[in-house]
């Protein structure tokens, strides 16, 4: 008797239906392509809204005439740099760019100096009156300058300081002197006191600590101070024009006035002047650039 057995079919395979590849999430702080988009848009926008000033006046600078500003569509056909060869050969330019420096420099010099000593013995003593100090010292900001100029001005009269660098310098200081003592003091305020334990114990005085452990420290505080400063003096009207008599010894900010007078007004000299008036700020801005952010920043994270 034989046995015959039926062939076994082969099992079908299996059909799997294609997985979805897994969802991305999206970490906190990520933004989506949407909101990438709107950032960078916004930030372009920005951009523009902050450089078309400049663009525009270095546009006007290069129209031959002082009406080119009623039609700026002009420009384009007939740009020169004449105004600035005719401010650079026939104005007292070079005379403003040695007085805004000296008193520039001066200020920034004089008052981080006063402004870094009184901030770090604020934030490391405690002698009688010290928070009142600086609270004194925030007061003298709300005296408008209209208040201030009639009796600086006799102060000034009185030691001989009218058309001198070294007064206006003094007047400038009144001025920096507070705000970048507040600003010093939130720096140092950061800056451990063991470092100040660990100078004396190496046998350094106060002022040697001072001067050559927490100076070096306080690096991105002096560069905003030192930038306010500068800006502060190179960009004021009112107390330059008003103490100093000479047109030699006038600044930039005074000098751009002479371009303008009751009947006239020669806005293409100006801007060809305002333009070169930026070039020294913008030098001193390269300077102290990588210590602004950190300066800023690290100012206000305590006390």
């Amino acid at each position: 008797m034989s046995t015959s057995t039926a062939p076994t079919e082969a099992p079908a395979p299996r059909v799997t239906a294609p997985t979805a590849p897994p969802r991305k999430v999206r970490g906190r702080g990520e933004r989506g392509p949407l909101a990438s988009l709107a950032s960078h848009g916004v930030l372009t926008l920005a951009s523009l809204v902050a450089v078309f000033p400049v663009a525009w006046l270095v546009y006007l600078s290069l129209g031959p005439d002082k009406d080119d500003y009623l039609h700026p569509g002009r420009i384009w056909s007939k740009m020169t740099f004449d105004n600035y060869a005719f401010v650079l050969q026939h104005t007292n330019f070079f005379d403003w760019l040695k007085s805004s420096l000296i008193v520039s420099l001066g200020t920034t010099v004089i008052g981080v100096l006063i402004a870094a000593t009184t901030g770090y013995a604020v934030s490391r003593m405690r002698f009688p009156g010290y928070k009142k100090l600086m609270w004194v010292l925030l007061v003298t900001q709300m005296f408008p300058i209209a208040v201030l100029i009639v009796p600086m001005y006799q102060i000034l009269s009185k030691l001989q300081l009218i058309d001198n660098y070294f007064g206006l310098i003094l007047v400038y200081c009144s001025t920096a002197v507070p705000y970048c003592a507040w600003l010093l003091k939130g720096y140092f305020d950061t800056i451990p006191f063991e470092i100040d334990e660990a100078g004396r114990v190496d046998g350094l005085s106060p002022f040697g600590t001072f001067f050559r452990l927490i100076l070096p420290l306080a690096r991105p505080g002096l560069a905003v101070a030192g930038f306010y400063s500068f800006i502060t003096a190179f960009g004021e009207v009112a107390f330059a024009s008003t103490f100093m008599l000479s047109d030699t010894k006038y600044t930039f900010a005074v000098g751009l006035q002479s371009f303008v007078s009751e009947h006239d007004a020669q806005r293409n000299l100006m801007a060809a002047t305002a333009v070169l008036v930026a070039i020294p700020v913008s030098a001193f801005f390269y300077l102290v650039q990588k210590n602004l952010v950190t300066g800023l920043t690290a100012g206000g994270t305590k006390g």
